[in-house]
């Protein structure tokens, strides 16, 4: 029997209309209107694309996008410096610079920077410090797009054997800390974890993101398992090029119970859960209850 897909693309547009409500709802009720600030340096088509579909889905949801395109050559103190401005912008509730940078700018400094209440990447080490030590935070988007969608399979994940392959400050330590403050009983895999396939087996549910097309077998998958594949790789096959998971995603559809497909799974999720944190981090800077979405 074949494993259920979870559709991210369903399951995000059920989202993004929760969101756009909420949002409304705060137009309307407090006169705030979220504004996400995003911040793009250079011309890598990838990130042009995908600030492009950021802005999109903004205006689409009913928020105010600021879109600022720096040149490739922008040095530190400039960037650093429009960040100073845009953390004592009150229309601005959010803000995300574009990764990666140029090599002339520091990643980890330009991070820091960034007002914590307004860092809806959820990068920032006091966002990272609240997560692990279990308080409020604004949570990596990537993280958050997989918690609701194991949800959907599992409504508690109290107890259940979890395996996280990668550890990443992006995915995969982050979405490790969501996991254990679920209550799961979390492992963490990485570049020199031993006997890899066996951890798989005895995972319940496996979550992959190390960036290595379908890398995690079939065989390696324990029979009904939750498989949530964050990875996007771009492979040619026969002259042909496409995009897939870290996971063989036609291996484990027959040996999983749930599994996620690369492209339509994580990836639409993640861009809501960016309206999300945004939605989130005007409210926290209002005063307001979280949003309930």
């Amino acid at each position: 029997m074949s494993a259920r897909i979870i559709d991210g693309k369903a399951l995000a547009a059920e989202l993004r209309a929760a969101v756009a409500a909420e949002t409304q709802r705060l137009v309307t009720a407090h006169g705030l209107q979220p504004g996400l600030a995003v911040v793009l340096i250079g011309d890598n088509p990838a990130s042009k694309s995908y600030v492009a579909s950021k802005s999109r889905a903004l205006v689409e949801a009913g928020m105010r996008p600021f879109d600022f395109k720096l040149p490739a050559e922008t040095g530190e103190a400039e960037l650093l410096g429009l960040i100073k401005k845009l953390n004592g912008d009150s229309a601005v509730n959010g803000i995300l610079v574009q990764l990666p940078l140029p090599r002339q700018i520091n990643t980890s400094r330009i991070i820091a920077s960034i007002d914590p209440d307004k860092d809806v990447d959820g990068f920032h080490p006091l966002n990272a410090g609240r997560l692990m030590s279990g308080l409020p935070a604004l949570v990596p988007c990537t993280p958050v797009a997989c918690l609701k969608l194991i949800k959907t399979v599992h409504e508690s994940l109290v107890g259940i054997d979890a395996l996280m392959v990668g550890r990443s400050h992006i995915v995969g330590n982050p979405l490790s800390q969501v996991l254990l403050n679920e209550n799961a009983t979390v492992t963490v895999a990485h570049t020199f974890t031993r006997h890899l396939p066996e951890l798989c087996r005895r995972a319940e549910l496996l979550c992959v993101a190390i960036g290595c097309a379908e890398f995690i077998r079939g065989e390696w998958i324990k029979p009904g398992a939750t498989v949530i594949d964050v990875g996007i790789n771009r492979v040619t096959v026969d002259g042909k090029s496409r995009i897939v998971g870290d996971v063989n995603f036609s291996e484990a559809v027959e040996v999983a119970g749930a599994v996620t497909p690369v492209p339509g799974g994580v990836g639409p999720m993640t861009i809501v859960c960016l309206l999300v944190n945004t939605l989130r981090a005007a409210c926290m800077q209002a005063g307001l209850p979280p949003p309930a979405v």
